[in-house]
Protein backbone atom coordinates (compact mmCIF):
# COMPACT_ATOMS: atom_id res chain seq x y z
CA UNK A 1 0.00 0.00 0.00
CA UNK A 2 1.44 3.37 -0.95
CA UNK A 3 0.47 6.87 0.15
CA UNK A 4 1.89 8.10 -3.13
CA UNK A 5 -0.36 5.73 -5.03
CA UNK A 6 -3.41 6.75 -3.05
CA UNK A 7 -2.69 10.44 -3.63
CA UNK A 8 -2.05 9.89 -7.32
CA UNK A 9 -5.27 7.91 -7.73
CA UNK A 10 -7.26 10.61 -5.94
CA UNK A 11 -5.83 13.30 -8.20
CA UNK A 12 -6.39 11.17 -11.29
CA UNK A 13 -9.95 10.53 -10.15
CA UNK A 14 -10.71 14.23 -9.68
CA UNK A 15 -9.05 15.44 -12.86
CA UNK A 16 -10.08 12.31 -14.73
CA UNK A 17 -13.73 12.80 -13.78
CA UNK A 18 -13.67 16.43 -14.84
CA UNK A 19 -11.85 15.53 -18.04
CA UNK A 20 -14.34 12.74 -18.70
CA UNK A 21 -17.20 15.20 -18.48
CA UNK A 22 -15.15 17.50 -20.68
CA UNK A 23 -14.85 14.67 -23.21
CA UNK A 24 -18.60 14.14 -23.19
CA UNK A 25 -19.08 17.84 -23.81
CA UNK A 26 -16.40 17.76 -26.53
CA UNK A 27 -18.09 14.80 -28.20
CA UNK A 28 -21.40 16.64 -28.32
CA UNK A 29 -19.64 19.78 -29.54
CA UNK A 30 -17.72 17.98 -32.29
CA UNK A 31 -20.77 15.95 -33.32
CA UNK A 32 -22.83 19.12 -33.70
CA UNK A 33 -20.01 20.79 -35.61
CA UNK A 34 -19.62 17.81 -37.96
CA UNK A 35 -23.35 17.75 -38.69
CA UNK A 36 -23.55 21.50 -39.28
CA UNK A 37 -20.36 21.99 -41.32
CA UNK A 38 -19.12 18.52 -42.42
CA UNK A 39 -15.48 17.52 -43.04
CA UNK A 40 -14.64 20.93 -44.53
CA UNK A 41 -15.64 22.72 -41.33
CA UNK A 42 -13.80 20.19 -39.14
CA UNK A 43 -10.69 20.61 -41.31
CA UNK A 44 -10.89 24.40 -41.08
CA UNK A 45 -11.33 24.24 -37.32
CA UNK A 46 -8.28 21.98 -37.09
CA UNK A 47 -6.15 24.55 -38.92
CA UNK A 48 -7.44 27.43 -36.75
CA UNK A 49 -6.78 25.42 -33.60
CA UNK A 50 -3.33 24.44 -34.80
CA UNK A 51 -2.45 28.07 -35.52
CA UNK A 52 -3.69 29.01 -32.05
CA UNK A 53 -1.59 26.27 -30.44
CA UNK A 54 1.53 27.22 -32.37
CA UNK A 55 1.46 30.94 -31.59
CA UNK A 56 0.37 30.63 -27.95
CA UNK A 57 3.08 28.02 -27.38
CA UNK A 58 5.72 30.38 -28.79
CA UNK A 59 4.35 33.42 -27.00
CA UNK A 60 3.90 31.63 -23.69
CA UNK A 61 7.62 30.74 -23.47
CA UNK A 62 6.60 27.69 -21.44
CA UNK A 63 6.10 29.86 -18.35
CA UNK A 64 2.81 28.12 -17.63
CA UNK A 65 4.62 24.82 -16.99
CA UNK A 66 7.80 26.24 -15.45
CA UNK A 67 5.60 28.48 -13.29
CA UNK A 68 3.85 25.40 -11.88
CA UNK A 69 7.24 24.09 -10.76
CA UNK A 70 8.30 27.44 -9.26
CA UNK A 71 5.02 27.81 -7.37
CA UNK A 72 5.26 24.23 -6.04
CA UNK A 73 8.82 24.84 -4.81
CA UNK A 74 8.01 28.28 -3.30
CA UNK A 75 4.94 27.20 -1.32
CA UNK A 76 6.81 27.35 1.99
CA UNK A 77 7.88 30.98 1.53
CA UNK A 78 4.84 33.25 1.42
CA UNK A 79 6.72 36.29 0.13
CA UNK A 80 8.41 34.42 -2.72
CA UNK A 81 5.17 32.60 -3.54
CA UNK A 82 3.28 35.88 -3.85
CA UNK A 83 5.93 37.29 -6.16
CA UNK A 84 6.02 34.18 -8.36
CA UNK A 85 2.24 34.14 -8.73
CA UNK A 86 2.16 37.80 -9.78
CA UNK A 87 5.01 37.29 -12.27
CA UNK A 88 3.26 34.30 -13.85
CA UNK A 89 0.10 36.35 -14.39
CA UNK A 90 1.81 39.53 -15.59
CA UNK A 91 4.14 37.66 -17.95
CA UNK A 92 1.22 36.00 -19.70
CA UNK A 93 -0.63 39.30 -20.07
CA UNK A 94 2.38 41.01 -21.68
CA UNK A 95 3.36 38.08 -23.91
CA UNK A 96 -0.24 37.41 -24.95
CA UNK A 97 -0.82 41.04 -25.92
CA UNK A 98 2.30 41.07 -28.09
CA UNK A 99 1.25 37.82 -29.79
CA UNK A 100 -2.26 39.13 -30.47
CA UNK A 101 -0.86 42.24 -32.12
CA UNK A 102 1.61 40.25 -34.24
CA UNK A 103 -1.05 37.84 -35.56
CA UNK A 104 -3.32 40.71 -36.58
CA UNK A 105 -0.44 42.55 -38.23
CA UNK A 106 0.63 39.54 -40.29
CA UNK A 107 -2.83 38.02 -40.87
CA UNK A 108 -2.58 38.36 -44.67
CA UNK A 109 0.76 36.54 -44.88
CA UNK A 110 -0.39 33.80 -42.49
CA UNK A 111 -3.57 33.19 -44.50
CA UNK A 112 -1.58 32.98 -47.72
CA UNK A 113 0.82 30.46 -46.19
CA UNK A 114 -1.90 28.27 -44.67
CA UNK A 115 -4.48 28.29 -47.44
CA UNK A 116 -2.64 29.53 -50.50
CA UNK A 117 -4.96 32.59 -50.61
CA UNK A 118 -6.28 35.38 -48.37
CA UNK A 119 -9.88 34.12 -48.14
CA UNK A 120 -9.61 33.66 -44.37
CA UNK A 121 -7.47 36.74 -43.68
CA UNK A 122 -9.76 38.37 -41.10
CA UNK A 123 -10.55 35.08 -39.34
CA UNK A 124 -6.83 34.40 -38.98
CA UNK A 125 -6.36 37.87 -37.50
CA UNK A 126 -9.10 37.32 -34.93
CA UNK A 127 -7.37 34.16 -33.72
CA UNK A 128 -5.03 36.61 -31.97
CA UNK A 129 -7.81 37.32 -29.44
CA UNK A 130 -8.03 33.60 -28.65
CA UNK A 131 -4.25 33.51 -28.16
CA UNK A 132 -4.32 36.29 -25.54
CA UNK A 133 -7.25 34.68 -23.74
CA UNK A 134 -5.60 31.24 -23.82
CA UNK A 135 -2.43 32.60 -22.20
CA UNK A 136 -4.46 34.38 -19.52
CA UNK A 137 -6.27 31.12 -18.82
CA UNK A 138 -2.92 29.28 -18.69
CA UNK A 139 -1.68 31.70 -16.03
CA UNK A 140 -4.70 31.13 -13.79
CA UNK A 141 -4.69 27.33 -14.17
CA UNK A 142 -0.90 27.22 -13.57
CA UNK A 143 -1.44 29.00 -10.26
CA UNK A 144 -4.15 26.52 -9.25
CA UNK A 145 -2.00 23.56 -10.31
CA UNK A 146 1.13 24.80 -8.55
CA UNK A 147 -0.90 25.32 -5.36
CA UNK A 148 -2.28 21.77 -5.88
CA UNK A 149 -5.88 23.01 -5.90
CA UNK A 150 -6.90 19.94 -7.83
CA UNK A 151 -10.61 20.21 -6.97
CA UNK A 152 -10.78 23.77 -8.28
CA UNK A 153 -8.83 22.81 -11.39
CA UNK A 154 -11.39 20.10 -12.10
CA UNK A 155 -14.29 22.55 -11.71
CA UNK A 156 -12.65 25.02 -14.09
CA UNK A 157 -12.29 22.25 -16.68
CA UNK A 158 -15.96 21.27 -16.52
CA UNK A 159 -17.58 24.70 -16.30
CA UNK A 160 -15.42 26.30 -18.99
CA UNK A 161 -15.99 23.41 -21.40
CA UNK A 162 -19.75 23.66 -20.92
CA UNK A 163 -19.99 27.44 -21.24
CA UNK A 164 -17.47 27.64 -24.08
CA UNK A 165 -19.26 24.94 -26.06
CA UNK A 166 -22.69 26.56 -25.74
CA UNK A 167 -21.40 29.97 -26.83
CA UNK A 168 -19.23 28.53 -29.62
CA UNK A 169 -21.95 26.35 -31.12
CA UNK A 170 -24.39 29.26 -30.98
CA UNK A 171 -21.93 31.28 -33.08
CA UNK A 172 -21.75 28.50 -35.70
CA UNK A 173 -25.53 28.11 -35.67
CA UNK A 174 -26.04 31.79 -36.48
CA UNK A 175 -23.03 32.46 -38.72
CA UNK A 176 -22.04 29.10 -40.25
CA UNK A 177 -18.39 28.70 -41.27
CA UNK A 178 -17.71 32.36 -40.41
CA UNK A 179 -18.68 31.58 -36.80
CA UNK A 180 -15.83 29.07 -36.47
CA UNK A 181 -13.42 31.76 -35.32
CA UNK A 182 -15.82 32.76 -32.52
CA UNK A 183 -16.13 29.07 -31.68
CA UNK A 184 -12.34 29.06 -31.16
CA UNK A 185 -12.43 32.26 -29.07
CA UNK A 186 -15.31 31.15 -26.82
CA UNK A 187 -13.43 28.33 -25.06
CA UNK A 188 -10.42 30.28 -23.70
CA UNK A 189 -12.72 33.18 -22.79
CA UNK A 190 -14.76 30.82 -20.62
CA UNK A 191 -11.55 29.48 -18.99
CA UNK A 192 -10.36 32.99 -18.08
CA UNK A 193 -13.69 34.08 -16.59
CA UNK A 194 -14.23 30.88 -14.59
CA UNK A 195 -10.62 30.28 -13.49
CA UNK A 196 -10.43 33.84 -12.16
CA UNK A 197 -13.31 33.03 -9.80
CA UNK A 198 -11.11 30.39 -8.14
CA UNK A 199 -7.71 32.09 -8.17
CA UNK A 200 -9.29 35.17 -6.57
CA UNK A 201 -10.33 32.95 -3.63
CA UNK A 202 -6.78 31.81 -2.90
CA UNK A 203 -5.24 33.05 0.37
CA UNK A 204 -4.08 36.64 -0.01
CA UNK A 205 -0.32 36.82 0.28
CA UNK A 206 1.92 39.61 1.49
CA UNK A 207 2.02 42.50 -0.91
CA UNK A 208 5.44 43.38 -2.22
CA UNK A 209 6.53 45.88 -4.81
CA UNK A 210 7.03 44.22 -8.18
CA UNK A 211 9.38 46.56 -9.97
CA UNK A 212 11.21 45.66 -13.16
CA UNK A 213 14.18 44.25 -11.28
CA UNK A 214 12.03 41.96 -9.13
CA UNK A 215 9.98 40.92 -12.18
CA UNK A 216 13.12 40.10 -14.15
CA UNK A 217 14.62 38.16 -11.25
CA UNK A 218 11.64 35.78 -11.17
CA UNK A 219 10.83 35.80 -14.87
CA UNK A 220 14.32 34.93 -16.12
CA UNK A 221 14.67 31.44 -14.53
CA UNK A 222 11.05 30.61 -15.43
CA UNK A 223 11.65 31.68 -19.02
CA UNK A 224 14.92 29.73 -19.15
CA UNK A 225 13.25 26.48 -18.08
CA UNK A 226 10.05 27.36 -19.88
CA UNK A 227 11.86 27.92 -23.18
CA UNK A 228 12.49 24.18 -23.34
CA UNK A 229 8.80 23.54 -22.87
CA UNK A 230 8.03 26.19 -25.43
CA UNK A 231 10.44 24.86 -28.04
CA UNK A 232 9.29 21.28 -27.48
CA UNK A 233 5.63 22.26 -27.73
CA UNK A 234 6.34 24.58 -30.65
CA UNK A 235 8.08 21.80 -32.54
CA UNK A 236 4.97 19.64 -32.12
CA UNK A 237 2.48 22.33 -33.16
CA UNK A 238 4.58 23.45 -36.13
CA UNK A 239 4.96 19.83 -37.21
CA UNK A 240 1.22 19.29 -36.96
CA UNK A 241 0.53 22.49 -38.85
CA UNK A 242 2.94 21.43 -41.60
CA UNK A 243 1.20 18.06 -41.81
CA UNK A 244 -2.24 19.66 -42.08
CA UNK A 245 -0.95 22.16 -44.64
CA UNK A 246 0.50 19.33 -46.76
CA UNK A 247 -2.74 17.36 -46.57
CA UNK A 248 -4.84 20.43 -47.45
CA UNK A 249 -2.73 21.47 -50.41
CA UNK A 250 -1.91 17.99 -51.79
CA UNK A 251 -5.09 16.01 -51.06
CA UNK A 252 -7.72 18.58 -50.08
CA UNK A 253 -9.46 20.25 -47.14
CA UNK A 254 -11.85 17.31 -46.67
CA UNK A 255 -8.88 14.95 -46.24
CA UNK A 256 -7.55 17.40 -43.65
CA UNK A 257 -10.95 17.07 -41.96
CA UNK A 258 -10.61 13.27 -41.78
CA UNK A 259 -7.14 13.64 -40.28
CA UNK A 260 -8.42 16.24 -37.80
CA UNK A 261 -11.29 13.97 -36.75
CA UNK A 262 -9.02 10.95 -36.15
CA UNK A 263 -6.45 13.11 -34.39
CA UNK A 264 -9.10 14.69 -32.18
CA UNK A 265 -10.57 11.37 -30.99
CA UNK A 266 -7.12 9.92 -30.39
CA UNK A 267 -5.82 12.93 -28.50
CA UNK A 268 -8.97 13.64 -26.50
CA UNK A 269 -8.64 10.40 -24.58
CA UNK A 270 -4.87 10.58 -24.23
CA UNK A 271 -5.27 14.20 -23.14
CA UNK A 272 -7.69 13.02 -20.47
CA UNK A 273 -5.15 10.60 -19.03
CA UNK A 274 -2.12 12.84 -19.33
CA UNK A 275 -4.04 15.82 -17.97
CA UNK A 276 -4.90 13.76 -14.92
CA UNK A 277 -1.22 12.85 -14.60
CA UNK A 278 0.28 16.30 -14.98
CA UNK A 279 -2.14 18.07 -12.64
CA UNK A 280 -0.71 16.54 -9.45
CA UNK A 281 2.10 14.20 -10.49
CA UNK A 282 4.30 16.91 -12.01
CA UNK A 283 4.49 19.23 -8.95
CA UNK A 284 4.75 16.17 -6.69
CA UNK A 285 7.68 14.79 -8.74
CA UNK A 286 9.38 18.21 -8.86
CA UNK A 287 9.47 18.27 -5.04
CA UNK A 288 11.30 14.89 -4.75
CA UNK A 289 13.31 14.70 -8.00
CA UNK A 290 16.67 15.13 -6.23
CA UNK A 291 16.05 11.92 -4.26
CA UNK A 292 16.43 9.33 -7.00
CA UNK A 293 15.08 6.44 -4.96
CA UNK A 294 11.89 8.27 -4.00
CA UNK A 295 11.49 9.73 -7.48
CA UNK A 296 11.89 6.31 -9.14
CA UNK A 297 9.27 4.83 -6.84
CA UNK A 298 6.89 7.66 -7.68
CA UNK A 299 7.57 7.22 -11.42
CA UNK A 300 6.85 3.48 -11.26
CA UNK A 301 3.69 4.08 -9.24
CA UNK A 302 2.40 6.59 -11.76
CA UNK A 303 3.39 4.41 -14.72
CA UNK A 304 1.57 1.40 -13.29
CA UNK A 305 -1.57 3.36 -12.47
CA UNK A 306 -1.64 5.18 -15.81
CA UNK A 307 -1.22 2.06 -17.95
CA UNK A 308 -3.61 0.02 -15.78
CA UNK A 309 -6.37 2.60 -16.09
CA UNK A 310 -5.74 4.00 -19.57
CA UNK A 311 -4.33 1.05 -21.50
CA UNK A 312 -7.48 -1.11 -21.74
CA UNK A 313 -9.53 1.70 -23.27
CA UNK A 314 -6.86 2.31 -25.93
CA UNK A 315 -7.01 -1.39 -26.82
CA UNK A 316 -10.79 -1.18 -27.12
CA UNK A 317 -10.53 1.91 -29.33
CA UNK A 318 -8.24 0.14 -31.80
CA UNK A 319 -10.84 -2.55 -32.47
CA UNK A 320 -13.94 -0.35 -32.46
CA UNK A 321 -12.51 2.67 -34.31
CA UNK A 322 -14.88 2.50 -37.36
CA UNK A 323 -17.96 2.59 -35.17
CA UNK A 324 -16.51 5.23 -32.82
CA UNK A 325 -15.70 7.47 -35.77
CA UNK A 326 -19.24 7.19 -37.12
CA UNK A 327 -20.80 7.67 -33.69
CA UNK A 328 -18.79 10.74 -32.74
CA UNK A 329 -18.86 12.38 -36.15
CA UNK A 330 -20.94 10.93 -38.97
CA UNK A 331 -20.79 8.27 -41.67
CA UNK A 332 -18.87 10.77 -43.83
CA UNK A 333 -15.90 10.31 -41.51
CA UNK A 334 -15.86 6.50 -41.42
CA UNK A 335 -13.05 6.34 -43.99
CA UNK A 336 -10.81 8.02 -41.39
CA UNK A 337 -11.13 5.10 -38.95
CA UNK A 338 -7.92 3.41 -40.16
CA UNK A 339 -6.04 6.59 -39.26
CA UNK A 340 -7.51 6.41 -35.77
CA UNK A 341 -6.41 2.78 -35.36
CA UNK A 342 -2.78 3.52 -36.23
CA UNK A 343 -2.77 6.65 -34.05
CA UNK A 344 -4.23 4.81 -31.08
CA UNK A 345 -1.59 2.09 -31.29
CA UNK A 346 1.01 4.85 -31.28
CA UNK A 347 -0.61 6.43 -28.23
CA UNK A 348 0.04 3.26 -26.22
CA UNK A 349 3.75 4.10 -26.51
CA UNK A 350 3.02 7.72 -25.61
CA UNK A 351 1.04 6.71 -22.54
CA UNK A 352 3.85 4.48 -21.32
CA UNK A 353 6.58 7.07 -21.91
CA UNK A 354 4.92 10.09 -20.31
CA UNK A 355 5.55 9.38 -16.57
CA UNK A 356 9.23 8.90 -17.39
CA UNK A 357 9.42 11.99 -19.60
CA UNK A 358 8.20 14.12 -16.70
CA UNK A 359 11.38 13.26 -14.79
CA UNK A 360 13.41 15.18 -17.37
CA UNK A 361 11.13 18.18 -16.92
CA UNK A 362 11.06 18.00 -13.12
CA UNK A 363 14.87 17.91 -13.04
CA UNK A 364 15.00 21.15 -15.09
CA UNK A 365 16.98 19.47 -17.89
CA UNK A 366 15.63 21.93 -20.40
CA UNK A 367 17.97 21.22 -23.34
CA UNK A 368 17.50 17.47 -22.98
CA UNK A 369 13.74 17.86 -22.89
CA UNK A 370 13.75 19.98 -26.03
CA UNK A 371 15.95 17.53 -27.95
CA UNK A 372 13.75 14.66 -26.76
CA UNK A 373 10.59 16.35 -28.08
CA UNK A 374 12.32 17.45 -31.27
CA UNK A 375 13.38 13.89 -32.07
CA UNK A 376 9.77 12.74 -32.22
CA UNK A 377 8.72 15.56 -34.53
CA UNK A 378 11.64 15.06 -36.91
CA UNK A 379 10.92 11.34 -37.21
CA UNK A 380 7.19 12.04 -37.64
CA UNK A 381 7.79 14.51 -40.48
CA UNK A 382 10.45 12.41 -42.22
CA UNK A 383 8.20 9.37 -42.47
CA UNK A 384 5.26 11.46 -43.70
CA UNK A 385 7.37 12.94 -46.47
CA UNK A 386 8.65 9.46 -47.36
CA UNK A 387 5.26 7.72 -47.27
CA UNK A 388 2.77 10.40 -48.37
CA UNK A 389 3.33 9.98 -52.14
CA UNK A 390 2.68 6.21 -52.00
CA UNK A 391 0.28 5.76 -49.07
CA UNK A 392 -1.61 9.04 -49.11
CA UNK A 393 -3.45 10.10 -45.96
CA UNK A 394 -2.69 6.83 -44.15
CA UNK A 395 0.99 7.80 -44.07
CA UNK A 396 0.30 10.40 -41.38
CA UNK A 397 -0.97 7.83 -38.89
CA UNK A 398 1.75 5.26 -39.66
CA UNK A 399 4.38 7.96 -39.19
CA UNK A 400 2.83 8.86 -35.83
CA UNK A 401 3.14 5.27 -34.61
CA UNK A 402 6.76 5.05 -35.69
CA UNK A 403 7.51 8.42 -34.09
CA UNK A 404 6.06 7.45 -30.72
CA UNK A 405 7.87 4.09 -30.79
CA UNK A 406 11.24 5.82 -31.23
CA UNK A 407 10.24 8.47 -28.65
CA UNK A 408 9.44 5.72 -26.14
CA UNK A 409 12.91 4.18 -26.55
CA UNK A 410 14.63 7.58 -26.23
CA UNK A 411 12.70 8.45 -23.05
CA UNK A 412 13.63 5.13 -21.43
CA UNK A 413 17.32 5.67 -22.22
CA UNK A 414 17.32 9.23 -20.87
CA UNK A 415 15.31 8.47 -17.72
CA UNK A 416 17.59 5.52 -16.95
CA UNK A 417 20.91 7.24 -17.62
CA UNK A 418 20.14 10.72 -16.26
CA UNK A 419 17.64 10.11 -13.44
CA UNK A 420 18.59 6.60 -12.36
CA UNK A 421 15.19 5.15 -13.24
CA UNK A 422 14.81 1.39 -13.03
CA UNK A 423 11.88 -0.80 -13.95
CA UNK A 424 9.83 -2.51 -11.29
CA UNK A 425 8.67 -5.92 -12.52
CA UNK A 426 5.00 -4.87 -12.50
CA UNK A 427 5.76 -1.80 -14.63
CA UNK A 428 7.59 -3.93 -17.18
CA UNK A 429 4.77 -6.50 -17.33
CA UNK A 430 2.04 -3.90 -17.76
CA UNK A 431 3.84 -1.90 -20.45
CA UNK A 432 4.98 -4.95 -22.42
CA UNK A 433 1.54 -6.56 -22.28
CA UNK A 434 -0.29 -3.49 -23.58
CA UNK A 435 2.23 -2.78 -26.35
CA UNK A 436 2.11 -6.38 -27.64
CA UNK A 437 -1.69 -6.51 -27.50
CA UNK A 438 -2.01 -3.14 -29.24
CA UNK A 439 0.17 -4.21 -32.18
CA UNK A 440 -1.60 -7.57 -32.51
CA UNK A 441 -5.03 -5.92 -32.44
CA UNK A 442 -3.93 -3.32 -34.99
CA UNK A 443 -2.85 -5.97 -37.48
CA UNK A 444 -5.97 -8.06 -36.85
CA UNK A 445 -8.51 -5.24 -37.19
CA UNK A 446 -6.95 -3.97 -40.42
CA UNK A 447 -7.46 -7.39 -42.01
CA UNK A 448 -10.60 -8.64 -40.24
CA UNK A 449 -12.46 -5.59 -38.83
CA UNK A 450 -15.38 -7.44 -37.22
CA UNK A 451 -13.20 -10.16 -35.69
CA UNK A 452 -10.82 -7.50 -34.38
CA UNK A 453 -13.71 -5.56 -32.82
CA UNK A 454 -15.01 -8.63 -30.96
CA UNK A 455 -11.55 -9.62 -29.72
CA UNK A 456 -10.77 -6.04 -28.66
CA UNK A 457 -13.90 -6.01 -26.46
CA UNK A 458 -12.83 -9.32 -24.89
CA UNK A 459 -9.27 -8.03 -24.29
CA UNK A 460 -10.65 -4.78 -22.87
CA UNK A 461 -12.47 -6.68 -20.13
CA UNK A 462 -9.48 -8.92 -19.35
CA UNK A 463 -6.91 -6.10 -19.20
CA UNK A 464 -9.40 -3.88 -17.40
CA UNK A 465 -9.86 -6.55 -14.76
CA UNK A 466 -6.11 -6.92 -14.38
CA UNK A 467 -5.71 -3.14 -14.17
CA UNK A 468 -8.44 -2.85 -11.53
CA UNK A 469 -6.66 -5.44 -9.43
CA UNK A 470 -3.39 -3.52 -9.74
CA UNK A 471 -5.02 -0.26 -8.65
CA UNK A 472 -6.81 -1.84 -5.68
CA UNK A 473 -3.62 -3.57 -4.57
CA UNK A 474 -1.59 -0.37 -4.72
CA UNK A 475 -4.01 1.98 -2.96
CA UNK A 476 -5.11 -0.48 -0.27
CA UNK A 477 -8.80 0.31 -0.63
CA UNK A 478 -10.80 -0.03 2.58
CA UNK A 479 -14.48 -0.03 3.48
CA UNK A 480 -17.62 -1.54 2.02
CA UNK A 481 -16.62 -0.97 -1.61
CA UNK A 482 -13.32 -2.73 -0.96
CA UNK A 483 -15.17 -5.71 0.47
CA UNK A 484 -17.26 -6.01 -2.69
CA UNK A 485 -14.13 -6.01 -4.85
CA UNK A 486 -12.35 -8.48 -2.60
CA UNK A 487 -15.34 -10.84 -2.74
CA UNK A 488 -15.46 -10.55 -6.52
CA UNK A 489 -11.79 -11.39 -6.96
CA UNK A 490 -12.09 -14.24 -4.50
CA UNK A 491 -15.06 -15.54 -6.48
CA UNK A 492 -13.05 -15.65 -9.70
CA UNK A 493 -10.22 -17.31 -7.77
CA UNK A 494 -7.84 -14.39 -8.14
CA UNK A 495 -7.58 -12.97 -4.61
CA UNK A 496 -6.04 -9.57 -3.95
Amino acid sequence: MSNNSRGLVRSMAIIGSSQSLNIVISIVRVKALAIMLGPLGVGLLGIYSNLLDMVKTAAGLGIGKSGVRQIAVAKQDEQVLGRVRRVVLLAHIIQGSLAMGAVWLFRFQISEWLFGNNTYENEVGLIGIAILLTLLGTAHTAILQGMRRIDDLGRVTIYSALVGSIVGLAAIWFYGVIGLVWFVIAQPLAVVVIAFQYTSRLPQLKENILNFSAFWQEWKPMAKLGTAFMLGGLATTITLLLVRRSITQEIGLEAAGLFAAAWSISMIYVGLMLGAVSADYYPRLAEVITDRKVATKLMNDQLQLLVSIGGPILLLLIGTAPWIMTLLYSSEFRSGSELLQWMTAGNVFKLASWPLAFSIVAASRSKTFFLMELSFNIIFLIFIWLLLPSLGLKSTAIALLIGYLVYFVIVIILATSLQGFYWESLSLVLVSMHIILALILLGLTLIYPYVGAIISIFIFFLTGLFGLRVVLTKIGLKGQMANYFHKFFNFIRWPI
